[in-house]
């Protein structure tokens, strides 16, 4: 069990955050024309729901939401590929000439956003994938970068980042733990 060593959000700088996102995806955007979000699961989805709320408080519009499970594009699974668990990717739109933004909790490595893009070019090529995560805590492996970040956290490679969501584990809050 880890231990929590640090409190990096609490559920007002969470909300925070994603009204600040929210705006500034309208803003680079020009508004939510040809606009989808993408929610990579598990967290990340409960994120673009609320990101999409808040876009729909601005302009008057709710941007369709899909579900994307990238359990069978990791490159990290190794042996334990026959005991992974996948889950439904609902992405029930056509993503051909889109604009996404995928969205994600904490954004680390890199590499589950890499396996994301790599499900979304099977299922079309959209006209641009953006990134948005309510967490950046460094340690990059491959040159990817978020477009919108709610807090950078920098950290030890040994330190866990863990965000909790209300629609998943009944409070919101973002920790470092060890």
């Amino acid at each position: 069990m880890m231990k929590e060593k640090a409190l990096i959000m609490d559920e007002i700088a969470i909300n925070r955050a994603i009204t600040r996102i929210a705006h500034e995806i309208i803003e680079r955007n020009k508004g939510v024309d040809d606009l989808v979000l993408i929610g990579i699961h598990r967290r990340g989805v409960p994120l673009a729901l609320r990101l999409a709320d808040k876009i729909q408080q601005v302009e008057g519009l709710l941007p369709p939401v899909g579900v994307l499970d990238i359990t069978l594009y990791r490159d990290d699974r190794g042996d334990a590929a026959d005991k992974c668990i996948v889950t439904t990717t609902d992405i029930p739109f056509d993503i051909a000439n889109k604009k996404i933004v995928m969205v994600d909790d904490v954004l680390f490595t890199g590499r589950t956003v890499r396996a994301a893009m790599d499900a979304l070019m099977d299922m079309g090529r959209p006209k641009s994938i953006q990134l948005a995560v309510l967490i950046d805590r460094g340690h990059r492996e491959l040159p990817i970068r978020a477009d919108f970040v709610g807090k950078n956290v920098p950290t030890s490679s040994a330190e866990v980042v863990s965000v909790y969501v209300k629609e998943i584990d009944g409070m919101d809050k973002a920790v470092i733990e060890e």
